[in-house]
């Protein structure tokens, strides 16, 4: 089992920059597919980007394609999101997910997936 815990949220102006970051407890940390998904005021919680074990395989949704990337420092038991070229729709709170895979390189884009959740934190971008 495996426990999440978010951070770096905040308020940025639209143009900058903020990096995620999600440190897991447990010493499996890299048997877990990773991901960050995020759910904004009367929405669906959408996929944003998500990361293999190892970090070989990464998916990322269309609408941050470019922007932003997702990264794992599995020796830090931590999962990282740099979040660039930021705009006032990426508002939302953001998660960080994980799903116990092994060795399974897929990376599941749908949250039904995953099994274990953190406890979001907030990224506001005003115009």
């Amino acid at each position: 089992q495996v426990q999440l815990v978010e951070s770096g949220g905040g308020l940025v102006q639209a143009g900058g920059s903020l990096r995620l970051s999600c440190a897991a407890s447990g010493r499996t940390f890299s048997s877990y597919t990773m991901a960050w998904f995020r759910q904004a005021p009367g929405k669906e919680r959408e996929f944003v980007a998500g990361i293999s074990w190892g970090g070989s395989r990464t998916n990322t949704a269309d609408s941050v394609k470019g922007r932003f990337t997702i990264s794992r420092d599995n020796a830090k038991n931590t999962l990282y999101l740099q979040m660039n070229s930021l705009k006032p729709e990426d508002t939302a709170v953001y998660y960080c997910a994980g799903r116990l895979v092994g060795t399974a390189s897929w990376v599941p884009v749908a949250s039904q997936y995953y099994d274990y959740w953190g406890q979001g934190t907030q990224v506001t971008v005003s115009s």
